[in-house]
């Protein structure tokens, strides 16, 4: 056979492995080792629970005359402090400085083998950093997960608010009141451990985008996917499932009547988040995650709130919209 042929046999062989392996979602270690931040990354170490842990953060100055403010921006639990990209420069350039935290067990953070994960433990983390960087007073923006954090910050350090904003929030009902079964952590940790850049992409594009996919959202899906498929990713399930078990068991709605800051509601409309929602009868399960009506009965629940509603949009605005949500962002910032 001449070596031209011979060549081209052997690279019709490989073509198939070839491809896979150029399609195959990298691998990150359990602190997101090989993911790229857009800002540079700092450490906060602190002591907790009888541990010496480190907190990632970014912690970016602005780029315009600087206002004299600051907006903490936090995550919610399949995103990072990195997923605030374009909000970062939008606010940076409106003069802000910005804090954006990886929480413990998330991220860039450390994963503790044993941690009793709370809101309330994990505000004080976060108000610890704070202070550590001389940040007395800041706006605090919450996605997601982080929603929940952000009231949970809210009501325990009022005087540190300047004013609060939820992006559509999680735990804006009581899944386990409403009826959902609880499961044990181990439970938690087992469907844990079925997490793929698959089963994330799927979930994201059903139950945050309304069934849509935009190329722009791949990134995010590898970031927390790599994890999953890394050296680390047994830590990296089991710290996910105490967050979970802690989101499902901590609720904050309960409490939103004694929130005494200035708050505005960000609400994509076709969100349909709802943990829980698989192990809920259909019956329950069909009326789980209704934003439209969920984001309105919490604007009347929380004294004085602004609501503010993404007709267009689901789960994450600042992702799907940014543009848009930076304005309106910026907006409620400004807003007296």
């Amino acid at each position: 056979m001449p070596p031209s042929i011979r060549l081209l046999a052997t690279v019709l062989l490989l073509a198939p492995a070839l491809a896979t392996a150029q399609s195959a979602p990298p691998v990150y270690g359990p602190r997101l080792e090989g993911f790229e931040y857009p800002y540079p990354v700092r450490t906060f170490a602190f002591d907790s629970q009888r541990q010496s842990l480190e907190m990632a953060y970014l912690d970016v100055a602005p780029t315009a005359t600087a206002n004299g403010r600051s907006v903490m921006l936090l995550h919610g639990k399949n995103f990072c402090a990195a997923t605030w990209e374009s909000a970062i420069e939008a606010l940076t350039g409106a003069g802000f400085r910005v804090v954006a935290p990886d929480q413990v067990g998330f991220c860039k953070s450390d994963k503790p083998e044993r941690y009793q994960f709370s809101f309330a433990q994990l505000a004080a983390n976060t108000r610890a950093l704070l202070a550590s960087l001389g940040i007395e007073r800041a706006a605090v923006v919450g996605h997601s997960m982080g929603g929940m954090l952000a009231a949970r910050y809210a009501l325990q350090y009022p005087d540190a608010v300047e004013r609060l904003v939820l992006v559509n929030p999680i735990g804006l009902e009581d899944w386990k009141a409403e009826g959902v079964p609880w499961q044990d952590v181990d439970a938690w940790y087992a469907g844990e451990l079925k997490t793929s850049f698959d089963s994330i992409k799927r979930y994201q594009r059903e139950i945050y985008y309304s069934g849509q996919w935009k190329p722009e959202y791949e990134r995010w899906v590898e970031m927390l996917a790599g994890m999953y498929a890394g050296p680390g990713r047994q830590q990296v399930a089991w710290d996910q499932a105490l967050a979970s078990d802690m989101v499902f068991n901590q609720p904050v709605v309960h409490e939103f009547g004694d929130i005494r800051v200035p708050t505005t509601l960000f609400i994509g409309q076709h969100d349909r988040t709802a943990i829980g929602r698989d192990r809920a009868p259909p019956e329950l399960a069909a009326r789980l995650g209704d934003y439209p009506a969920l984001g309105r009965r919490a604007a009347a629940a929380i004294p004085g709130a602004r609501l503010v509603e993404f007709d267009d949009l689901g789960h994450s605005p600042q992702v799907e919209a940014p543009a848009r949500f930076e304005a309106a962002l910026l907006q409620a910032l400004e807003a007296r």
